[in-house]
């Protein structure tokens, strides 16, 4: 996605900005899962025991997190070579139930039509407004829900949302078959097997994982003003150094907003050159999300 919502930068520093990385890609892609193989270790090692679980939860926290390389690779801008972006997005979206084809056309229309209520797919669903609204979304079960059945109703044939295209609907069905197909070929491997692998290293992790990128996603846009100016509708998170590293610099999403071109590694550069322009600014998402919910939940003044 080359458009850009700004005019903050000129050419010759977007020029500079823009530029992809093999080199830096891989590099970090690859300390991503060294981290998650140290982590695969720790778990193997470690009886059944109240001490699996947080092993677990930090272990599917940084595994759910590779939506951060998948949403670097559906921009094409986590590697400069197509092949890298679209091979790591077919691997990294069958962790999360999310073919990057499909993602790809739905963050698409997010990026043109953000915080519009009538076009971006992100407001299709109702935000939470209530205590018990609030832990279900954040739970991540509304997302595997609707994630399995989008794609069981793609493999059937029936892409229905209106900002997919025609011509690509094909494309997306032939997608979302090849993955339901590798997801039946895993679990009767598994079950032949008799092997707890997929569960232990994928399923309860991805199930403990999933309520920290909820809480992340929720601190995008949740508060911000619904216009069309993303240095103002999109929120940017600071936060530290360990979270702007598993997260792919996706912290700084007002700038991607404005523009989704520059790869994840310029975006702490061209949060220097947009601070004082950008409308939203946290230090935590603890912080955003406790404002989030006291406001949600009529507790702010």
């Amino acid at each position: 996605m080359d458009d850009v919502f700004a005019d903050r930068l000129d050419s010759q520093t977007l020029k500079a900005l823009n530029t992809r990385s093999d080199t830096k890609g891989l590099t970090h892609l690859c300390s991503h899962l060294l981290v998650l193989g140290a982590l695969v270790l720790l778990i193997s090692v470690i009886p059944f025991s109240p001490w699996l679980v947080p092993a677990l939860t930090v272990y599917g926290g940084l595994l759910i997190f590779l939506f951060a390389p998948l949403h670097e690779c559906i921009h094409r801008t986590a590697f400069r070579a197509r092949w890298l972006n679209d091979s790591t997005a077919l691997l990294t979206g069958a962790v999360l139930l999310l073919p990057p084809g499909y993602f790809r056309e739905f963050h698409f229309a997010h990026h043109r039509h953000t915080q519009d209520a009538e076009t971006d797919p992100e407001l299709a669903s109702a935000k939470p407004d209530s205590f018990r609204k609030y832990v279900w979304f954040i739970s991540g079960v509304p997302y595997w829900r609707e994630r399995i059945t989008t794609i069981l109703r793609h493999a059937g044939g029936r892409v229905t949302e209106p900002y997919i295209a025609p011509r690509k609907r094909a494309a997306i069905i032939r997608e979302a078959r090849l993955y339901l197909a590798l997801y039946c070929a895993a679990i009767a491997a598994s079950a032949v097997a008799g092997s707890l692998t997929i569960a232990l290293y994928w399923l309860v992790p991805a199930l403990l994982g999933q309520p920290a990128l909820r809480l992340f996603l929720m601190a995008e846009h949740s508060g911000c003003p619904r216009i069309k100016d993303m240095l103002k509708n999109s929120r940017t998170t600071r936060s530290n150094a360990f979270v702007r590293w598993f997260a792919w610099n996706m912290s700084y999403h007002a700038e991607h907003h404005a523009y989704p071109a520059i790869p994840y590694h310029a975006l702490p550069a061209t949060h220097q050159l947009l601070a004082s322009a950008i409308e939203t600014k946290s230090s935590s998402y603890l912080e955003v999300n406790w404002k989030i919910f006291r406001r949600r939940n009529g507790l702010a003044q």
